[in-house]
C-alpha cells in the first residue's frame, strides 16, 4: 500500500460536541472550518492525537499515542541507557539482531503505526492535519483567527515528522489530503529536505502564532497550547539532530548558521513567557523538583500535555500514570528502580564528576567518592532524582487499605524508604559476591520487591507540595496514585539553554556555550563550570563533552538519553560502518570516533549493576514475612533520615549522619543486574552499527511495496537489502 492510499481512511469522528446544525461527524464537510468553534474543535483533536505520552515507547500498534516518543518509563529506549538495569532492550541485547525481513526479531515500526485506524497511524495523522490546514486555508474565518489556528498546526505537522525522520532519515513528506486512487505515490524525499520542510514548517508555525503568543503566551484554559515560543524551540532540536554526527558524518559546520539563528530565536521564546522556573526558596534543590509539579502556568513548561484527576472512567479521563509507576510497592506503587552506573555518574555537590567513574575523561573529577555511600554529598539534583534507604518521601494516602502490612508512616505524611534487605537462610548472611539470592526478604513490607534505590524524579513530593498534591490517592485503585494531573513536559527551557549550549559549542564559542550551560546549573544550586575543569583534548570537545554530561543529568529519566546517545553515535563513537551500506556510513568527522574525541567510553561492551543494602552480619538471618525484621527485631531504631525538606540541618551534616548509621548497621555488596548467559558469564551491552538510522518492518514494507527500504536492512522477503540511503544528499 502507498502512502497515500495508507492515509485515506475515513476521518474519525471529533468527541468534541460542537455545530449542532452539523449532523454528519465521520465525515466532516468543509463547511465546518467556516466556524471557529468548529474548526477549534478539530484543532483540539489533533492535539488529542499528536501529544506526548507517558506511555512504554515500544514501537507497538496497540499504543495510541503512537509517535516513537519516550518519556521516561523503563521501555525500549531507556532500558538502552544508563537509565535502567536489569533487562535488555532489543536495542542492546547481545543475543538479538534486529531485522527488517521476515524471519529473526523484528525492527520496531515507529513509521506506519496501526493501519486500520486513523488516530494509531502515523500518516493517518498526518493526514488529519493536512485536511485542517486545507480546511481553514479555505474558509471565511478572518486571517487573524487562520493564523492562530494554522500556527498549530503547522507545529504539529512538523512534530509529526520529526519522530519519523530521527529514526529514518528521509521519509515521504505528504502535505495535501489524498485521495485512494490505484498508483497515488509519494516517495521517500531525502534527509535534507525533510529537514528543511521541518525547519520551514516551524518557521511558519512561529509566524503565525507570533501576534497571539509572543506577549506571555497563552492564558486561561488555553494554557499549555503551543506558541511560536514552541515551534522555535522544537526547531532548535531539530537543528541540533541536523548538525550532530548521526545524520553529519563529514562533520560539515552545520553549526555555525544553527547557533545564530538559535541565538536570534532566544528573544522570541522568552516573550512566550519561558525561562528556567524558579523561586525564592531553592531548598536543596527543590525548584528542580517543583518545576514538574505545576498545574498552572509554568515557564519551563515549552511544551507540554495537560493531564488532569477526573476519576470517573470516561473520555473526559486523562490521567498522568507516571506517579502510579514511580511510587514504592509499600505505598501501593509499582516502583522503578534506579540503575546503579547512572547513580554513580551524577555529580558532586558542586557539580563536578566524581573520581573513579572513568566515563568522561575530558572532565576533571573533584573531591572523593565512596561508591558504597552514594547519597553523600552530591549535586541537589541528585536527591531530586534518586530514593535511598532512610530519605523521607512524603506522600498523602492510607496505603493500609490496600495491604494492611504496609506501613502507614502519618498516611504518608511522614513516609521513609526503608527498603534495605536482610538474609534467610545462614549460607547466605555469609555471602560475599555479586549474585544476590532468591532468600533475601526486604523491609517495610517490600519483602521480594527488593530494590535498592528508587527513582524519585518528577514524583509529586508531599514535602515541598504539601496538601496540594496533583493526584487523588484512591485506596481502591488497583493503582492509587493513578488519578494524577501531573503534566508532562516533553520540552523544558533548560533543554532549550542546552541546545544553544551545544550550538554554540558546535560554533567552537565555547565562552558562549559556558555561558548558557552554566544558567541551567545555576538553577540546580551548582557552580559554574570553566575552561579550568577541562582536563587533555581541546576545549571544545571538552566543552561538548560537559554539555551531554549535563544533558544526562538534568534530563534523567525524561526519555531524552537515548536520542542523545543515538544522534553523538555513543554506543561505538561511530567507529564501524554497517554492513551493506554505502561510503555516505563512514564517519569522517570528529576524527573518525566520537566518543574519541569526546573522551567518553563507548556505551557498547559495558553494563549496568545494583548496588544491596544489607542489614549488617551482627545482625544474622531473618524470616521470611514482613514482621521478621532482624534489625527492628534487635531494637535498633531508624531515627537517623535525610529529610530534604528539614531546613534547620544541612544536607551535608544530615547525609554523614546516615552514612555513620549505614557503617553501624547496615553491610553493602555490589549485585549482578543485567542478565549473565546460561553459564553464568556476564553479558554486555552491544548496539549494532545499522540500529543508529532504522530500516522499516516488514508490515510496512509488505503496505506500501513502491517505498525503498533503508540501505543496511533487509527486505521483507529474500535476501536483498535496501536501496535508500539516508545520509545522501
Amino acid at each position: 500500500m502507498s502512502i497515500g492510499v495508507l492515509s485515506v481512511m475515513t476521518l474519525s469522528a471529533c468527541s468534541d460536541k460542537f455545530l449542532e446544525d452539523k449532523k454528519n461527524y465521520d465525515n466532516l464537510n468543509t463547511d465546518v472550518y467556516n466556524y471557529y468553534s468548529g474548526a477549534k474543535a478539530r484543532l483540539n483533536d489533533i492535539y488529542a492525537q499528536c501529544l506526548p505520552w507517558m506511555t512504554e515507547m515500544a514501537g507497538a500498534e496497540s499504543n495510541k499515542r503512537f509517535t516513537g516518543v519516550s518519556a521516561g518509563l523503563p521501555d525500549m529506549a531507556s532500558r538502552s541507557t544508563e537509565e535502567y538495569a536489569g533487562e535488555w532492550s532489543d536495542f542492546v541485547n547481545p543475543n538479538v539482531t534486529l531485522t527488517g525481513g521476515a524471519t529473526g526479531t523484528a525492527v520496531p515500526d515507529f513509521f506506519m503505526g496501526k493501519v486500520t485506524d486513523i488516530q494509531q497511524s502515523t500518516y493517518g495523522r498526518i493526514r488529519n492535519i493536512n485536511d485542517f490546514i486545507a480546511g481553514v486555508e479555505g474558509s471565511t474565518l478572518s486571517q487573524q483567527q487562520k493564523d492562530e489556528l494554522l500556527g498549530q498546526a503547522h507545529f504539529f505537522r512538523a512534530w509529526m515528522y520529526f519522530n519519523v525522520v530521527k529514526w529514518y532519515g528521509g521519509v515521504p513528506i505528504v502535505t495535501e489530503v489524498q485521495n485512494p486512487e490505484v498508483g497515488t505515490f509519494t516517495p521517500r524525499s531525502s534527509t535534507k529536505e525533510c529537514f528543511q520542510f521541518i525547519f520551514d514548517e516551524l518557521n511558519t508555525a512561529a509566524s503565525q502564532l507570533a501576534a497571539t503568543t509572543t506577549n506571555g503566551g497563552w492564558s486561561g484554559s488555553d494554557w499549555g497550547r503551543v506558541t511560536a515560543g514552541t515551534a522555535l524551540a522544537l526547531k532548535g532540536r531539530a537543528l541540533m539532530l541536523w548538525a550532530s554526527p548521526l545524520f553529519n558524518r563529514k562533520g560539515e559546520d552545520r553549526w555555525t548558521s544553527a547557533y545564530q539563528e538559535m541565538k536570534n530565536d532566544l528573544n522570541t521564546i522568552r516573550s512566550c513567557g519561558y525561562d528556567l522556573f524558579k523561586t525564592a526558596n531553592n531548598l536543596n534543590g527543590s525548584d528542580f523538583a517543583l518545576q514538574f509539579m505545576q498545574l498552572t502556568k509554568n515557564p519551563e513548561a515549552v511544551f507540554v500535555t495537560l493531564h488532569n484527576s477526573i476519576t470517573t472512567e470516561s473520555d473526559e479521563q486523562q490521567n498522568n500514570p507516571w506517579e502510579a509507576k514511580v511510587r514504592p510497592k509499600n505505598t501501593a506503587g509499582s516502583g522503578l528502580a534506579a540503575s546503579y552506573t547512572l547513580v554513580n555518574l551524577f555529580p558532586d555537590k558542586n557539580g563536578i564528576i566524581v573520581p573513579g567513574t572513568g566515563t568522561y575523561k575530558w572532565l576533571k573529577p573533584s573531591g572523593t567518592y565512596d561508591k558504597n555511600y552514594p547519597f553523600v554529598d552530591r549535586d541537589p539534583r541528585f536527591y531530586r532524582t534518586f530514593a535511598f534507604p532512610g530519605v523521607k518521601w512524603a506522600y498523602s494516602g492510607d496505603p493500609t487499605k490496600k495491604d494492611p502490612n504496609n506501613p502507614s508512616y502519618g498516611n504518608g505524611k511522614n513516609y521513609v524508604l526503608w527498603n534495605y534487605v536482610w538474609y534467610t537462610t545462614d549460607d547466605d548472611t555469609k555471602r560475599d559476591d555479586k549474585t544476590g539470592s532468591d532468600a533475601a526478604r526486604a523491609a517495610d513490607n517490600f519483602l521480594t520487591s527488593k530494590s535498592s534505590i528508587y527513582v524519585r524524579k518528577k514524583s509529586d513530593d508531599g514535602g515541598i507540595k504539601g496538601a496540594t498534591q496533583m493526584y487523588t490517592y484512591m485506596a481502591d485503585y488497583d493503582q492509587p496514585f493513578k488519578t494524577s494531573a501531573a503534566p508532562l513536559i516533553e520540552l523544558r527551557f533548560a533543554e532549550v539553554l542546552l541546545n544553544l549550549a551545544e550550538a554554540a559549542c558546535g560554533a567552537n564559542d565555547v565562552d558562549a556555550a559556558l555561558g548558557y550551560l552554566n544558567q541551567v546549573r545555576s538553577r540546580a544550586g551548582v557552580r559554574n563550570l570553566t575552561t579550568a575543569d577541562f582536563q587533555g583534548g581541546d576545549n571544545q570537545a571538552a566543552c561538548m563533552s560537559a554539555i551531554l554530561y549535563e544533558r544526562q543529568v538534568e534530563f534523567a529519566y525524561e526519555g531524552k538519553r537515548f536520542y542523545d546517545m543515538r544522534r553523538w553515535m555513543l554506543f561505538d563513537g561511530g567507529a564501524t560502518k554497517p554492513d551493506n551500506t554505502p561510503a555516505t556510513y563512514t564517519l569522517t568527522g570528529w576524527g573518525g570516533n566520537t566518543c574519541t574525541w569526546l573522551g567518553v567510553t563507548p556505551w557498547n561492551g559495558q553494563r549496568r549493576e545494583r548496588i544491596e543494602f544489607q542489614t549488617a552480619k551482627t545482625y544474622g538471618k531473618g524470616g521470611t514475612t514482613y514482621d521478621s525484621d532482624p534489625l527492628l527485631k534487635a531494637g535498633t531504631a531508624r531515627d537517623v533520615i535525610v529529610d530534604l525538606d528539614d531546613a534547620s540541618t544541612d544536607l551535608s551534616t544530615q547525609t554523614a549522619n546516615l552514612k555513620t548509621w549505614y557503617q553501624n548497621n547496615f553491610y553493602i555488596v555490589e549485585k549482578y543486574s543485567d542478565p549473565t548467559d546460561a553459564a553464568k558469564n556476564l553479558e554486555t551491552i552491544t548496539f549494532k552499527p545499522k540500529y543508529y538510522i532504522l530500516g522499516f518492518k516488514q508490515n510496512v514494507q509488505e503496505n506500501n511495496k513502491e517505498i525503498p527500504q533503508t540501505v543496511g536492512w533487509e527486505m521483507s522477503s529474500g535476501g536483498a537489502f535496501g536501496t535508500f540511503d539516508p545520509l545522501a544528499e
